[in-house]
């Protein structure tokens, strides 16, 4: 089976989610990659180590890239049985531009993928409390998009992956909008996505200042801060801290939840870690469910104890 994984270049490097694609689809058949940015000789070796035998790239410099690659893709496609995108902004909008354009359906927020018989994907539904198969029936090319973290990114052999040079379309007035700024915001720590530790809070925590605690015992293990929905819509944080089905998918060695009561919706986007610590006075808390260890207790008092005894280890 042949895959084309599409990677949306972020300073040159390519998608963690493309590269769990990759990791995933290189032991069903044959990978190459459609990769869109300025792109580098760091993220071709990335992509060949991770299993691209060849690399599509389009730099569309200032422009929108979604336009173009999907008219691009239009004629690539074609050669493969499925093309895998991940759910960033410009992965989703090319996999429905691209749907359009070769009248194929698009399964979205697959956390699996098979390819042993006909061609399936398995996605999660209700919260992720279900889980559903769904096999093509369409004529190839499948489009499928895929949630992060659904696989763990590994290298394998690191050969090089030849790279081809994808000329940017010409799509008229759809690739008309440019880039006029660009901003990236300062952050201190390990990112969400990519933290082994992550120190989260709740609604539990009462009110915006208490959020502080999060932050010093982040800091104090080496973690990154993630947040619920609740405190992001309150404005105590910004989006960018959101963990769950409208916000970020982590999979961490530890996940600590601090004042969260586990609704269905922030489960989704953490339940995978591989250890979840809980900390809620509320005993009947539904994130008790999924914790592997669960503290009933006040998190304003937990919490500073906590930080303390850290504190005096370091000492």
């Amino acid at each position: 089976m042949r895959f084309l994984i599409f990677s949306d270049g972020t300073g040159g490097a390519p998608s963690s989610t493309s590269l769990e694609m990759l990791t995933k689809a290189r032991g069903l058949g044959e990978c190459e990659v459609f990769f869109v940015g300025a792109g580098s000789d760091d993220a071709w070796a990335a992509l060949g180590a991770h299993g691209a035998s060849t690399v599509h790239h389009l730099d569309p410099g200032d422009a929108l890239p979604a336009a173009a690659a999907a008219a691009a893709l239009e004629g690539l496609a074609g050669e493969f049985d499925a093309v895998l995108f991940g759910l960033g902004y410009t992965d989703r909008d090319v996999a429905g531009r691209l749907a359009a354009r070769i009248d194929r359906p698009v399964i979205s927020n697959a956390v699996d993928f098979d390819a042993s018989g006909s061609f399936s994907v398995v996605n999660e539904i209700l919260g992720g409390t279900t889980q559903v198969v769904t096999t093509y029936t369409a004529d190839s090319p499948h489009l499928v998009v895929v949630r992060p973290k659904s696989f763990v990114a590994e290298p394998g052999d690191e050969d090089a992956p030849d790279v081809v040079a994808v000329d940017p379309p010409d799509v008229g007035a759809a690739g008309s909008a440019t880039v006029m700024e660009r901003h990236t915001e300062e952050a201190t720590g390990p990112k969400l996505e990519e933290a082994a530790i992550i120190v989260s809070g709740g609604r539990g925590l009462g009110e915006p200042e208490k959020f502080e605690m999060m932050n010093e015992l982040a800091g104090l293990l080496g973690a990154a801060v993630g947040a619920t929905r609740a405190i992001v819509d309150a404005g105590w944080v910004p989006y960018s801290y959101q963990v769950g089905q409208t916000g970020k998918t982590v999979r961490p060695a530890v996940y600590i939840a601090c004042g969260i009561s586990g609704a269905m919706q922030h489960l989704v986007g953490m339940k995978d870690s591989d250890t979840i610590i809980a900390i809620n006075k509320d005993e009947e808390a539904p994130i008790f469910g999924v914790a592997d260890l669960g503290v009933v207790g006040d998190v304003h008092d937990v919490v500073p104890k906590l930080i303390e005894a850290l504190k005096s280890r370091s000492r």
